[in-house]
């Protein structure tokens, strides 16, 4: 079956122009084209798509309007992936889309958008329920804590946990896959944080920044 695929943008040329490219992809297929916020949100609802594609800025404050649809979607369609588009690396708005979990969840710089390959792939990723970051993304989070955070310091069972944040997985199926008790999850998550240098950022924000730090030692983020 095809990858059914809403897409919103502002911009005609854009738009019109991914929509065309997008159209010509075997086993691809556009269902919906929105302008702004609420009418994304309506075609998500009317079509059922298997992932969003949305540009950050859109009317009418051309602020974080695709951040706050994504965020309405995830909460009322859990199953719908969503890749966000950036011109630039907006760090606030990465932490705030994927504060609620990286699985089914891709942020894009839109010069990949030039590249139709790397686009298909995220769009396919993400559908699937994994998670897609741009290099240069995660690259800039990271900056913000040190140039380098090493996984070399942490246990077989705290990458084990680690590996598991980053599939999306909360702590309650954390456990369940790995055998473990609730609290034996939280203990070690707290190690890895600690770790990782992560003690004093707010809860969210460093089981973001752990599973960023996954990524890019892995070379997952990609």
């Amino acid at each position: 079956m095809a990858l059914r695929v809403v897409f919103a943008d502002d911009n005609y040329l854009v738009r019109e122009g991914l929509t065309s490219l997008l159209a010509e992809v075997e086993g691809i297929e556009v269902v919906a084209v929105a302008t702004e916020a609420d009418s994304l949100l309506r075609a998500v609802t009317d079509n059922g798509p298997d992932v969003v594609l949305t540009d950050i800025r859109m009317p009418p404050t051309h602020t974080n309007e695709g951040i706050e649809a994504a965020k309405r979607i995830r909460s009322d369609h859990p199953g719908i992936g969503v890749v966000v588009l950036s011109q630039y690396v907006e760090e606030d708005y990465v932490f705030e889309l994927l504060a609620g979990g990286v699985a089914g969840m891709g942020y894009l710089l839109k010069e990949r958008v030039t590249d139709l390959d790397e686009l298909v792939r995220a769009l396919r990723e993400v559908a699937r329920g994994g998670s897609v970051l741009d290099p240069l993304v995660v690259e800039a989070l990271l900056a913000r804590r040190r140039s380098d955070v090493p996984l070399l310091g942490l246990t077989d069972r705290e990458r084990e946990v680690l590996h598991e944040m980053a599939t999306g997985r909360n702590n309650a199926t954390i456990a369940k896959t790995l055998f473990m008790s609730d609290r034996a999850v939280e203990k070690h998550i707290g190690a890895v944080f600690q770790k990782l240098g992560l003690v004093d950022e707010h809860e969210v924000s460093r089981r973001v920044m752990a599973v960023l730090a996954y990524l890019k030692a892995t070379g997952s983020s990609d």
